[in-house]
């Protein structure tokens, strides 16, 4: 990983656009938000967020069962992981995130 925290508020800001949970499946009511990773090797540290593209588009609820819920730690990396997986999908299927100068490292 790169020393300096890569941020992009505009890959922030996308939340809003979920159609839903990625964690739950609730409809985006509008308490979708960017959630970060909360593990050291994405970046993570005291007082320091994850990398921006660390990021999972999950509701108010899901955030606070990852962060500060009663399920094993286990269990709270592999909720988060999963919907990790599935909102850096939905960002490329979607055309929201794109690869551009692909041939640069092929």
């Amino acid at each position: 990983m790169p020393n300096q925290i890569f941020r992009s508020k505009k890959l922030l800001k996308m939340a809003k656009e979920a159609p839903y949970c990625f964690c739950c499946g609730k409809n985006n009511d509008g308490t979708i938000v960017a959630a970060h990773s909360n593990q050291l090797r994405d970046g993570k540290g005291t007082g320091i967020k994850a990398h921006d593209f660390r990021i999972a588009y999950i509701c108010d609820k899901c955030h606070f069962e990852i962060d500060q819920g009663k399920k094993s730690k286990e269990e709270k990396k592999e909720l988060w992981e999963d919907s990790h997986r599935t909102t850096i999908g939905w960002l490329f299927v979607t055309g929201r995130l794109e690869v551009i100068n692909a041939n640069k490292h092929e």
